[in-house]
């Protein structure tokens, strides 16, 4: 069901509070996403009402809880268009997905010598898991480069891999360039060399329609709290060949089939993967989440305003001369912008816009590697969602020239 922006906006008490005085205008999306009231709402009655560990017991409340937590694994699998209910992993977020699939896949299959691919413009999280994988299995880590305007170079994949190469791990949308990177091809380009592809999809699934069937990734991780949903909240979607044929991440209770001194044997997919008592509490709040993610795609004003809003900002950011955008093809831009301001430090421009109730990030981004590439310290980035309107941008936009005047 569709609604309007005004009936999306209402659903997020935090986006009619003030700051310093001045109304919020949060732009720190990228990092984490304000709560609608459905998720807190249902996430207190969960907590307060239905307050019991899953799968175990027998009784009235166990039986409530396990039923809201698999219920969220049933709407999770259609929201990904997922094969089967037993693909989707339940874990605190997208690093623990990616974490576990390097561990798990690597101890299944990654050996010395092997090689694993990453991208200049991952974030840390689909970077240093795969070093400690490297590391442990004195593997090689290859890096695949992106062009001056952030895209990266898909024509170097395929002379990238080789014989030797286990996965290839590759981010849906940089959560510094915002762009959306071709996945679909570079999932086809490595299939056809033998490699299965890992998609880091935190942003991904926030700005883009997820169809793991039609991407035929092998794995795909996300978070439910830049998705609207509670944090300590996250999905990891793999394949069943590969799931089944990798060895638990953690060990200890709900896992597990039998447990004897002589041996233990595991629990069926996707049990196998979820050690220990889970946030059952939280999980079921991917269900409103999605559910509000899915009626701001159906309304064609919030659709209108999300274009409006990247039009704008990106064109008055690549016309001022202050500025540095990175991140510049704009046939592949979401509306997530990271920026310098030459002669002024990121920090200070984050502070004075804060005074002016914009919230921003500044700093790395968890993206040093990139920072690096890029030749700078630090960057300002301005993530909007689907709630902010073309009035924030502009007030966004105005209050940075302002800002820049005061510290150059």
């Amino acid at each position: 069901m569709a609604m309007s922006l005004t009936e999306i906006r209402s659903q997020f008490p935090a986006l009619s509070r003030t700051v310093y005085g001045k109304p919020l205008v949060y732009l720190d999306n990228a990092a984490t996403a304000q709560r609608p009231q459905a998720v807190a709402s249902l996430w207190q009655r969960l907590s307060l009402e239905e307050n019991a560990n899953i799968h175990r017991a027998v009784h009235h409340l166990a039986a409530l809880a396990t039923d809201a937590y698999e219920q969220a694994r049933d709407a999770v699998k259609e929201f990904l268009n997922a094969s089967s209910r037993e693909e989707i992993v339940f874990t605190s977020g997208a690093t623990a997905a990616i974490n576990l699939v390097a561990f798990s896949f690597g101890e299944a299959f990654v050996h010395e010598g092997d090689e694993i691919i990453v991208t200049t413009a991952d974030h840390h999280s689909n970077i240093v898991p795969w070093q400690l994988l490297c590391e442990r299995k004195k593997a090689v880590l290859k890096v695949l480069d992106i062009r001056e305007n952030g895209v990266l170079a898909v024509e170097s994949l395929e002379k990238l891999i080789s014989q030797r190469t286990r996965i290839v791990a590759i981010s849906h949308i940089s959560n510094v360039l915002g762009l959306v990177n071709p996945v679909q091809e570079m999932v086809r380009i490595s299939h056809k060399m033998g490699v299965p592809v890992l998609v880091d999809g935190a942003q991904g699934v926030v700005h883009e329609p997820v169809d793991v069937q039609a991407l035929d990734c092998d794995f795909y991780a996300f978070s439910g709290h830049k998705l609207y949903a509670a944090t300590g909240t996250g999905v990891l979607y793999g394949k069943k060949k590969w799931l089944d044929a990798m060895p638990p991440y953690m060990g200890g209770g709900e896992m597990i089939a039998t447990v004897r001194f002589s041996g233990t044997t595991y629990a069926p997919l996707p049990e196998k993967f979820e050690a220990g008592t889970q946030n059952f509490n939280a999980m079921p709040t991917l269900v409103p989440a999605m559910e509000l993610v899915k009626a701001m795609r159906a309304d064609a004003e919030v659709q209108k305003e999300q274009e409006a809003i990247l039009d704008y900002v990106y064109e008055k950011l690549t016309g001022d001369d202050r500025v540095v955008l990175y991140g510049t093809e704009r046939a592949a831009k979401i509306p997530l912008f990271s920026f310098g301001v030459k002669g002024a430090h990121h920090e200070d421009l984050a502070l004075i816009l804060d005074k002016m109730g914009i919230a921003l990030r500044s700093g790395q981004m968890c993206a040093e590697p990139l920072m690096d590439r890029l030749g700078v310290t630090g960057l300002l980035r301005a993530s909007f969602a689907p709630y902010n309107t073309l009035q924030e941008a502009e007030y966004f936009i105005k209050s940075l020239d302002k800002a820049i005047n005061m510290l150059v």
